[in-house]
């Protein structure tokens, strides 16, 4: 069970109408590297205050000078793409799609963890002006797989969001081109003091023979049983 009484919160220096940001420090696994933080980001996602406060922090971001027609979600952040859609339309949002509107959508995972996006879907894509929007990016295999998925099926990518980032840009391959393309995110490890990403080789809990507490992903915290 998830222990409420280690949780810190820590608000984001940049953007201070979107509610702080709950951790617990510790020795941690994602699917990509080991954290000494667990960043919980459920309420953020699912509660409607916190997830439109979100939102409107991401809606600063591309307000000014970026045409969106659709936005994908991934990491369980449909509730926050709906509400995104709904501040830049507030806004008088530009949209090149022909019904005027945002679409908002979410792909479907088959085996292997591919990503793929059903016929019917497909024209919500395809040379449409796309935001990719996510939970969160420690190292940046998520986002890569993400950004292919959507230039795959004809989308182009005009921004990435996350609430939390570990990581200021990614490369990318998009339309034949490598590019760094920047992560657009609430909260980066400046507002999590001592926030630390590893490689399961280079990590120093497992050098010192420390145990993995949880392992912890877009979904939330799965804590391992202590051996008896």
């Amino acid at each position: 069970m998830l222990d409420e009484s280690r949780i810190i919160k820590f608000p984001s220096k940049k953007f201070g109408s979107v509610a702080p940001i709950p951790t617990i420090p510790g020795h941690f696994a994602t699917n990509h590297s080991h954290i000494n933080y667990y960043i919980d980001l459920t309420t953020m996602k699912a509660r409607a205050t916190e997830a439109k406060a979100a939102a409107h922090a991401f809606a600063q971001q591309y307000i000014s000078n970026t045409i969106v027609d659709t936005i994908v979600c991934l990491d369980g952040t449909k509730v926050m793409g709906a509400f995104l859609a709904d501040e830049l339309m507030s806004a008088g949002f530009i949209s090149m799609n022909a019904h005027k509107s945002i679409y908002v959508i979410q792909p479907e995972y088959i085996t292997s963890s591919q990503m793929i996006f059903r016929d019917n879907v497909v024209p919500m894509l395809k040379g449409k002006n796309v935001i990719l929007l996510m939970s969160s990016v420690s190292t940046g295999v998520s986002v890569s797989r993400g950004a292919e998925c959507i230039d795959y099926y004809g989308g182009i990518l005009r921004g990435v969001s996350c609430l939390f980032s570990a990581v200021k840009e990614v490369p990318l391959s998009l339309q034949g081109q490598q590019v760094s393309f920047p992560i657009n995110a609430l909260y980066t490890p400046e507002d999590i003091p001592g926030y630390r990403s590893f490689t399961r080789e280079e990590c120093p809990f497992c050098k010192k023979g420390h145990r993995v507490e949880a392992l912890v992903n877009s979904f939330g915290y799965s804590e391992f049983a202590v051996p008896k």
